[in-house]
């Protein structure tokens, strides 16, 4: 285990571009693998996660290329794939496991997904549901992993989403592209729509109708997808490090070049706005769907503000979640997350982590089972700080470290590299002292 010392930072200044969205890398390698031809992907994903979906990928017939000019080219198995001669390893990749398994569902093969012991602790049942009610076969252990899924035909149905999950949406989305059928999902929650322009992109038909207050997708089973040439653009959760950073500093000046701005994931813009954060948007471009664009962001000239998020908005912002927590104490008003209980089961429990970080900061804070309510104005000091080998952990008190009193340390540093394995470099640079 990997210990990084952080100092704090006079202010925050400088360019950056982030290595390609997580999620949307996730996606293109998925669909990449099951399409026919060679797709071309640029600015893939530099974490750790993504590259276990391509290990996948390629277990399952894809032939996959790393270049000389960073892109990867990934050649498909049209709609084939084969069986695998050992587990699919996941690895810490919650994404991996879950959409994939809809990916594979209807081969007539046998799969087993495997992952490192923080994945065999995250909830699968929610999958297995709907999965199963088109025909799959799955087993998993007490609702864990390891899953064994027996593959053969699919048929359609009509899903209404329990809980908001774009990895549950994307599941049973890829199932019911080889479905007999057209397979319906209902959302209430609107999630992140990654999955949906990427499907679009590959040439897959594709409908989204309003239902009331809530989003109805359809996808007619029995399609093929196409090979394609993507720029990832840079990730937005990355970013969230970043921007929650520049709140810190009345004259942190920051510009992020060719950053995702899909608007199912830009709430995190409008937290930042709400916070004090001032953003000009300099530049916006469309690519297959989704939004790239250069933005410059610069700290709130009397302090960041405080907020209380809850509701949808803690759903669109799951994961920037532990970094505005981070940095709560420090802002005018404080701030409240509520109806966030998901975040207990990610790669860590990152309520509870957040709350024992914060408080070994000499922060006061009160934790509910959803959330936590965080005081400001306070005065953080270094410390020892907990990752739990969590990635965004790791890096969100990096961040808090920033504005504390002498030296913090962060345990279990290196889980950064699980999805930002350039995160301390970065912001090395970009921390003036």
């Amino acid at each position: 285990m990997s210990t990084q010392t952080i100092r704090p930072a006079r202010t925050f200044q400088g360019s950056l571009t982030l290595p390609g969205d997580k999620s949307i890398s996730h996606r293109y390698g998925m669909l990449a693998g099951i399409a026919e031809g060679t797709t071309r992907l640029s600015n893939f994903s530099t974490g750790a996660d993504p590259h276990s979906t391509l290990a996948c990928m390629q277990a399952l017939g894809a032939t996959i290329v790393h270049n000389a000019d960073r892109t990867i080219s990934v050649t498909g198995t049209a709609g084939a794939f084969q069986q695998p001669s050992s587990p699919l390893d996941c690895g810490n990749s919650g994404s991996t496991m879950r959409m994939l398994s809809g990916l594979i569902a209807s081969h007539p093969h046998t799969f087993t997904l495997i992952g490192d012991h923080s994945l065999t602790l995250r909830p699968m049942e929610r999958i297995r549901k709907p999965l199963s009610q088109m025909g799959a076969k799955m087993d998993l252990v007490d609702g864990h992993a390891p899953i064994t899924i027996h593959g053969g035909p699919l048929h359609a149905i009509d899903f209404d989403t329990p809980i908001p999950s774009a990895q549950v949406k994307t599941a049973v989305l890829f199932a019911g592209l080889q479905a007999e059928g057209t397979t319906s999902l209902t959302e209430s929650v609107r999630t992140r729509d990654h999955s949906e322009h990427a499907l679009r992109a590959f040439g897959a038909i594709l409908n989204r109708t309003a239902a009331g207050s809530a989003t109805k997708l359809s996808i007619p089973g029995g399609q093929k997808l196409k090979a394609i040439d993507a720029t990832i653009p840079g990730d937005i959760s990355s970013a969230a490090f970043f921007l929650c950073a520049a709140l810190l500093f009345p004259d942190s000046n920051l510009i992020l070049d060719a950053v995702g701005m899909n608007p199912t994931r830009a709430s995190l813009l409008d937290v930042i706005t709400s916070l004090g954060g001032r953003i000009k948007v300099l530049n916006v471009e469309e690519h297959h769907g989704e939004l790239i664009g250069t933005i410059q962001v610069n700290g709130p000239v009397n302090g960041p503000r405080g907020m209380h998020i809850g509701g949808e908005l803690s759903a669109q912002i799951i994961d920037e979640l532990p970094v505005i927590a981070a940095i709560a104490p420090y802002t005018n008003d404080g701030i409240t997350i509520r109806d966030a209980r998901e975040l207990r089961v990610k790669e860590s429990d990152r309520i509870a982590l957040v709350a024992k970080n914060l408080r070994a900061m000499g922060a006061q804070l009160t934790e509910h089972e959803d959330g936590l309510e965080i005081p400001g104005n306070q005065q953080l000091h270094g410390a020892t700080i907990d990752s739990g080998t969590d990635h965004r952990i790791a890096m969100a008190f990096a961040i808090a470290a920033l504005r504390a009193t002498g030296d913090t340390e962060i345990e279990g540093a290196e889980a950064a590299a699980i999805s930002f394995p350039e995160f301390f470099t970065h912001l090395e640079t970009l921390s003036q002292r």
